[in-house]
């Protein structure tokens, strides 16, 4: 079943009876199209019925799998079909640097020669899908007047026989792809077909066909005889699947590469132990003839060996460019993007010096540099205005990636660089564009000159793309992580103050989960008349409603302890502020006067975690005395105090409950873990024992919540 939208969301399709229409609607229309502007290949999306997704219903000229990747595209997608459903217009890619440029997805799956159109199937209120086709690399940069009349009145025709086929009930169901034979049928019924198979076998090189699959459907006795493998093991097969020194994604890219530009293309590839073969590849639009021979020349260079001079030629793969996308999915940080790009990128195109500027208020900066011996040489980028003549404004200004294959060509066109050299030889300059802004210029240079051929730079276009949108993720985390950080830090202490008879040291870490912000906090808070006070408290959620509400209820204490309340007095006004806020969140709270000089403490807790205390003998204590509710629940509770021994040398531990609640882990084990842990170490220095503490924490690594302690010890 087939969906239809009116541009804003897809509607179901009449849910009457479903019959088949009478003839393959949508095959004859887009082979009848196919024919009129020549193209070579394409297909037919129909939207989904419940769903804002295009789903393909027919492919032609080329096997399905090659589309695999967009069987099904989100409406939302950057991809060629969805943004002419979404436009509703024609959408044109001259090539593949256009592609790459654009479609940067898309060119990494496809870094091939060819051009696409991409037309919506609607009429003036109702979208049903989109058809693309595609020509050749040697197609004109731009697509005819002619072919774009016809183009979109065969599509605006298809559109009013859906719209005929819903009103009648009469969708069109399943049909099959329009993919050619084999080249060769094995016939040889005919004598001329006799006499072509007797010559072909004398040739004294081999030849075999491919179809669009990639199957085998003729072999000659000497390509048998060159590959290693009999005739009857090769029909029918694909030729990397049959021949195991064959089974490499290179091998398999040239193919898809030949039938994809419909341009000749060839490979060598060794075949164990030490022959090597040369592949050549006619295309058509049945298939492929290939030449297969010996390849006397890289032969005789494998026989003499590496020279003086000689460089390793790299080829950057589909699955090397699906891999690092993969990776670059996963960097969180800049420096993680910077550090990806260094480890993965710069080796898998072969460069050796990398530098990641980013784009800043009118300026570039230094983001990473790797492979260059003097970082003088970099730092000269660093702030550097845009309205600056050089290669990398110029690549981002413009959007245009820039390479050069020589120091020559590069200081021909920017004189000031033979001010600066940086003892490289060649470079390419990318434009990292994301979500049409720029934000930055990845620079790959290269120790000996270099030439970038078309499938090259477009690779390299592609990952520019894939880089950009890693960095543009990648700074907005930063400044997230950044605005977190600086707000709990604006929130907490910054430091503790001295105080006559005890010891303090206090840890904050924020979940690592969610925002790394939260409402864990702690203070201490001396006056100048009364005892001195210690809190620590837990506003429920870490996000910057409960890091806001965190700093209200830290305020409330310090101001209602400098008016000298008692514990109890301070828990009920900051309940009954908190209740008066009309916050919809809770808060656990703990809260202490601190008396050395007599030797102990008062404390009211609310629904907050009891403290352990450990004597000076090592003996260690949970102080799970009463308490009254959570702050913001009940508007008049009651909070009883407890006095708690204080003597010189016990220790204190205030904390919450991020420190020992982790899922899987029963917070009564948790608790005697920490005591255990607490009597063995609790004679060390403060800040080292508040250190062993929430690194041994059962949650430390994978934080769901957020962990704040804070020690008090008395002194003698």
């Amino acid at each position: 079943m087939v969906g239809v939208s009116d541009g804003q969301t897809p509607a179901q399709a009449p849910a009457a009876a479903r019959t088949r229409v009478g003839r393959p609607l949508l095959s004859l229309a887009l082979a009848s199209m196919m024919d009129e502007v020549h193209a070579h290949s394409g297909g037919v999306y129909l939207l989904a019925a419940d769903e804002p997704v295009l789903e393909m219903a027919v492919m032609a000229g080329l096997p399905r799998a090659f589309a695999a990747p967009w069987e099904r595209v989100g409406l939302s997608a950057p991809i060629p079909v969805a943004e002419a459903v979404r436009e509703r217009r024609l959408v044109w890619i001259a090539g593949e640097e256009d592609m790459a440029a654009r479609f940067p997805r898309i060119a990494v799956v496809l870094p091939y020669p060819f051009a696409l159109a991409a037309l919506p199937v609607a009429t003036d209120t109702t979208a049903y899908g989109a058809i693309f086709v595609t020509w050749p690399g040697s197609h004109k940069p731009e697509l005819s007047d002619r072919d774009r009349d016809h183009l979109t009145a065969a599509c605006r025709r298809l559109a009013v026989r859906l719209e005929r086929a819903f009103e009648a009930s009469r969708p069109p169901l399943p049909e099959p792809d329009l993919i050619a034979g084999p080249a060769f049928s094995g016939s040889a019924g005919l004598f001329g077909t006799v006499e072509a198979a007797r010559m072909v076998s004398r040739l004294p090189y081999g030849l075999c066909s491919l179809d669009l699959n990639g199957r085998v459907g003729f072999a000659n006795p000497a390509a048998a005889e060159l590959i290693g493998l009999p005739v009857s093991r090769l029909l029918g097969n694909q030729l990397w699947a049959a021949v195991p020194w064959l089974n490499d994604p290179v091998y398999e890219d040239r193919y898809r590469a030949a039938l994809f530009s419909q341009q000749t293309t060839s490979f060598v590839a060794l075949r164990p132990p030490g022959d090597w073969l040369s592949f050549r590849m006619y295309p058509s639009t049945t298939g492929l003839s290939v030449r297969i021979s010996r390849a006397r020349a890289v032969a005789e260079m494998a026989r003499r060996g590496p020279q003086p001079g000689d460089t390793p030629s790299r080829l950057v793969t589909i699955s090397q460019v699906l891999s690092l996308a993969g990776a670059l999915t996963e960097a969180a940080s800049v420096q993680d993007v910077v550090q990806l790009v260094a480890d993965e990128i710069v080796p898998a195109v072969g460069s050796q010096g990398l530098v990641v500027l980013g784009s800043r208020s009118g300026r570039l900066h230094v983001l990473g540099h790797r492979g260059y011996p003097d970082p003088h040489v970099v730092e000269r980028f660093d702030g550097l205005p845009l309205a600056e003549r050089t290669p990398g404004t110029q690549a981002l200004s413009t959007g245009v990636p820039a390479f050069f294959d020589s120091r020559q060509q590069l200081e021909r066109l920017y004189p000031s660089r033979y001010a600066a050299p940086d003892g490289f030889a060649a470079w390419a300059y990318l434009p990292l564009i994301a979500s049409g802004r720029p934000v930055g210029t990845c620079v790959l240079a290269y120790a000996e000159p270099h030439p970038f051929p078309a499938d090259e730079r477009a690779v390299l276009t592609s990952l520019g793309g894939l880089i950009a949108q890693a960095l543009e993720r990648a700074q907005l985390y930063d400044a997230k992580h950044q605005l977190a950080h600086g707000l709990q830090a604006a929130l907490l202490p910054h430091s503790l103050p001295e105080l006559p008879g005890i010891e303090a040291a206090a840890r904050y870490l924020p979940a690592t989960q969610g925002m790394e912000i939260g409402g864990d906090f702690y203070d201490l808070v001396a006056t100048e008349v009364g005892p001195t006070a210690a809190v620590i408290g837990d506003v429920q959620g870490h996000n910057v409603t409960a890091a806001g509400l965190m700093g209200q209820i830290r305020t409330a204490v310090r101001a209602y302890t400098t008016e000298g309340h008692s514990p109890e007095e301070v828990m009920r006004s900051t309940n009954r502020l908190l209740i008066d806020l009309g916050s919809d969140l809770f808060a656990s709270c703990l809260y202490l006067w601190l008396d050395p000089a007599r030797g102990r403490a008062v404390m009211a807790r609310a629904g907050h975690p009891p403290p352990l205390l450990r004597r000076p003998d090592g003996r260690v204590r949970v102080l799970d005395l009463a308490g009254g509710p959570l702050l913001g629940i009940d508007g008049s509770p009651a909070y009883p105090t407890a006095e708690v021994d204080l003597t010189p040398g016990c220790v204190l531990v205030l904390y919450t409950d991020g420190l020992i609640e982790s899922p899987g882990v029963d917070i009564e084990d948790a608790l005697a873990d920490l005591g255990r842990l607490l009597t063995q170490a609790g004679d060390r220095p403060l800040d080292e024992l508040a250190d062993l503490l929430v690194r041994h924490s059962t949650s430390v690594h994978e934080r769901v919540d957020d962990v704040a302690l804070l020690l008090l010890r008395a002194r003698g």
